[in-house]
């Protein structure tokens, strides 16, 4: 592998991939495409409704054939055809590294397996720790799992990569040596995630939308389960508030019906995401167990104010707590805080000019890129 002209040959493995929508599988797209826009040899491995391979943006786009039928359950693990195992060995055979996203799936046990046959190391992103699901059947599957086959993969890889210090004491735990553990922020398109241009294109984002024009509007991005907290934001606001609330998210749409002051625009492919970013006045995600996660970060490069949940995972960046909002996990201090940002339009605009001067200097893809290159040379 030449990584002095970043050109390796990459397999890189994740549960899902766009046009499905979520955090994991949108990271992923843009490592591939970006590493091919540096002239890597980028593969992916992913599940798919039906078998196929095409070329999407310069990167080859395998997918296996799968069933997803515990994804409408919330939990998101699709079921491959055996032929994973299959098409993961010979790819593995021609490929420098194998890019493994996440332990818990059957793609990443595949892509773990062929990896110890063929001998070709694997660079692992572990996104989250355990999460604390509300099935306790869930839960101990998970930990089966991380003692098991995460276990192996965490062990094993060249490179263990995590989004914030939390996960690197999760995996340390779960098998990761120490010294091969490396922190490397996400990406963010700030082309596609930025401000609004004028007041003009606000207003013609929430008219897209369905949205109200003379309201504060407060925005949730994210699946509707308990992790996410929008329960816990459902609670919080009040009808007489000044500010109503938006989700952007999949999940059951009776959570949200008939509820005054709430707007359900369901989930949302990343191009109306983004709309829906410049639509609103500021961000919450009340979540738990997320370190930084990836939606926060396209708020802020969206010029967001932001209001979230505190975590140690925010620890290495470094953020201005002035300026963005990291809060205990509880109903009555994310009232107080979105009630004084509703309130007062200048402490707003302060807090959306530091997100955006924030998420253009610190979420480079192209930089993020460079550093996956090295990682995949590394020597152990």
């Amino acid at each position: 592998m030449s990584t002095s002209t970043g050109t390796p040959r990459v397999l890189m493995v994740s549960h899902y991939y766009p046009p499905h929508l979520g955090g994991i599988e949108n990271v992923a797209r843009q490592e591939a495409v970006h590493l091919a826009a540096r002239g890597a040899d980028v593969t992916v491995l992913t599940s798919g409704d039906r078998s196929s391979v095409r070329d999407e943006d310069g990167v080859r786009v395998i997918r296996i054939a799968a069933w997803n039928g515990a994804e409408r359950a919330g939990v998101p693990f699709p079921v491959l055809s055996p032929r994973v195992l299959a098409t993961a060995l010979r790819h593995a055979r021609r490929a420098d590294v194998v890019h493994i996203h996440d332990c818990l799936y059957l793609t990443s046990w595949a892509a773990g397996l062929a990896a110890v046959l063929t001998r070709t190391p694997h660079v692992l992103t572990q996104h989250v720790a355990l999460v604390e699901h509300p099935s306790a059947l869930v839960r101990a599957v998970q930990r089966a799992v991380y003692a098991v086959a995460g276990r192996g993969l965490l062990r094993r890889a060249r490179r263990v990569i995590t989004l914030n210090a939390a996960v690197a004491e999760f995996a340390v735990r779960g098998g990761a040596r120490p010294e091969r553990v490396r922190h490397l922020a996400n990406g963010v398109d700030t082309a596609l995630f930025r401000p609004a241009a004028s007041v003009a294109e606000r207003a013609d984002a929430r008219k897209r939308l369905g949205l109200p024009d003379d309201r504060v509007l407060a925005l949730f991005a994210g699946r509707l389960v308990p992790k996410k907290g929008y329960d816990l934001l459902l609670a919080a606001h009040r009808p007489e508030d000044r500010y109503d609330l938006v989700f952007a998210g999949d999940g059951d749409p009776q959570a949200l019906a008939g509820r005054r002051g709430v707007h359900a625009l369901g989930a949302l492919a990343p191009e109306d995401l983004a709309d829906a970013y410049r639509a609103c006045d500021l961000f919450v995600l009340p979540s738990t167990a997320e370190g930084f996660p990836l939606t926060v970060q396209e708020a802020m490069a969206s010029g967001l104010p932001v209001v979230t949940t505190d975590d140690p995972g925010y620890a290495p960046y470094a953020l201005d707590r002035t300026l963005v909002r990291l809060l205990p996990r509880d109903e009555a201090g994310l009232r107080t805080a979105l009630a004084e940002l509703a309130a007062d339009p200048g402490l707003r605009a302060r807090m959306a000019a530091y997100s955006r001067r924030y998420a253009t200097d610190a979420f480079s893809w192209p930089e993020h890129s460079a550093a996956l290159v090295e990682h995949y040379g590394a020597r152990a």
